[in-house]
């Protein structure tokens, strides 16, 4: 089990933060999400998870991973 940490931008609510959480959990290999509004960090837990489909998973929730 590994766990990946994110910055995200532009979440400003509780639904910003319940459609990443929609979206990165249907990512194939993730088992966990959270998701801390206040820093827009996200943490994403799973039997080793791509990486780019997170990303993406992050984008089509209509929001930006910082660096």
């Amino acid at each position: 089990m590994s766990v990946i940490t994110y910055t995200v931008t532009g979440m400003t609510c509780g639904h910003c933060v319940s459609s990443v959480k929609e979206e990165v959990g249907e990512v194939p290999g993730v088992t966990g999400v959270e998701v801390d509004l206040g820093s827009g960090r996200v943490e994403v837990s799973g039997d080793s998870p791509d990486d780019a489909a997170i990303r993406a998973a992050i984008k089509e929730a209509g929001y930006e991973v910082a660096g």
